[in-house]
């Protein structure tokens, strides 16, 4: 009798989300052809897989950072292929983790050769967590502040970080929540589509952003070095207003964000910075999939009549990181950041810039995968991301390392 098939994600089935793991197969015959499939159900109970064809070594055993894939969700050495390849069975679901106190679930399964998946012969569940051991998560409902905090274990003192999502607003935690779990107070903040706070606010005070920061200054955990910021979309002008007009933020990072106010007002104190003009008549939509193409409803950000909407980045003592994705097809984010480096670098200010070829608008952190395409919570459209699956992959990994080191370095 042969010995039974054994499945084994080292160096434990228990992980971060963020957390590269080793998938191995023991137990095969030699050369033998087996089908490996990924399945993970979120919160909503949509059905994420992904499946490739492979084949085992001389001693019956499978090791995917060494044997390379033959077909299926993707092709070659991809270790971790089996995660950043999940899709889902209905079109356009973005994968998103909303109780950020449970896992995921991955259900890993060989089948028995390259075809119908009929024959099982061994599983196992990876669990990946967004908290780590000992991160605490506090709900934050002081004063105007819709926010989460999150604290890592022990006294620290810790750097202090706030993180902003995109437009499609509501309160987004699963990032945050890793970062805390990397060593960093983390404090995830709502500013539009929120409990009180509407889904297109007519203004976005900067006071509200300045509350969020002498908040998080006040935590014990907190250095008193300065705080950073991490912005994703909307969230990435956001950040760069933040790092221009209030005094205590040391670093900010744009991800896939522009150089001037985006879709809304920014009130200041005695100044409001205006919304860059656009033209929604310059929405493409694709007719028979009514998927909304975003990325030439902006005025030319080159032309001085729009400068006064440009966050006047020049003036911060603040470091800077911005990431784009080269295959962003929600928005010109890679031409806006090097709008912001170039006037950064012209003053003579450090910056950091990495644009990613084949990487689409949400960059996330990795082994989440690409999503191209999704309905936007506020404007009620399937729009259109970009990416293309590996090479997404692939930036979403080393982004997720940038800026972590970038945040360690400076604060």
């Amino acid at each position: 009798a042969g010995m039974a098939v054994r499945v084994s994600v080292l160096p434990s089935p228990r992980c971060l989300f963020d957390d590269p793991v080793q998938i191995r197969v023991a137990g095969l015959q030699p050369q033998q052809a087996v089908t490996l499939r990924a399945s993970l159900v979120d919160e909503s109970g949509e059905l994420f897989q992904a499946h490739a064809l492979y084949r085992a070594g001389s001693s019956g055993e499978l090791d995917l950072s060494r044997s390379p894939a033959l077909g299926g969700s993707y092709l070659g050495v991809e270790p971790m292929g089996l995660l950043w390849a999940l899709q889902s069975k209905t079109p356009y679901k973005r994968l998103a983790k909303r109780n950020v106190l449970t896992p995921f679930c991955v259900d890993l399964e060989v089948y028995e050769g390259h075809g119908d998946m009929s024959r099982l012969l061994g599983k196992c569940t990876n669990e990946r967590w967004f908290l780590g051991e000992g991160v605490k998560r506090i709900s934050v409902r002081e004063g105007r502040l819709r926010a989460t905090l999150f604290l890592p274990p022990g006294p620290g003192p810790f750097p202090g970080l706030i993180d902003l999502y995109g437009s499609g607003g509501g309160l987004i935690e699963y990032r945050a929540s890793l970062l805390a779990s990397r060593g960093f107070v983390t404090l995830a903040l709502a500013y539009m589509s929120f409990e009180d706070i509407p889904p297109m606010p007519e203004v976005l005070e900067l006071s509200y952003f300045e509350e969020a920061v002498n908040f998080l200054r006040k935590q014990q955990q907190v250095k008193d070095t300065g705080i950073g910021v991490l912005g994703l979309s909307k969230g990435g002008d956001l950040a760069l207003s933040m790092a221009t007009f209030l005094p205590g933020i040391k670093a900010a990072v744009s991800i896939s964000g522009s150089s001037f106010n985006s879709f809304i007002p920014l009130k200041g104190d005695g100044f409001t910075i205006p919304v860059h003009p656009y033209d929604l008549g310059r929405m493409k939509i694709s007719d028979e999939s009514g998927l909304v193409d975003f990325s030439d409803v902006l005025d030319d950000h080159t032309d001085p009549a729009t400068w006064d909407c440009r966050i006047p980045v020049e003036r911060s003592l603040a470091k800077f990181l911005f990431l784009s994705g080269l295959d962003d097809m929600n928005w010109k984010s890679d031409l806006y950041c090097r709008d912001a480096v170039q006037r950064l670098r012209q003053h003579g200010r450090e910056v950091e810039f990495y644009s990613y070829s084949g990487a689409g608008h949400l960059l996330e952190p990795p082994y989440l995968p690409l999503c191209k395409v999704s309905i936007h919570r506020v404007l009620g459209m399937l729009v259109l991301w970009g990416g293309r699956w590996r090479e997404h992959a692939k930036a979403q990994e080393d982004a997720w390392r940038r800026i972590q080191a970038f945040f360690w370095q400076h604060l």
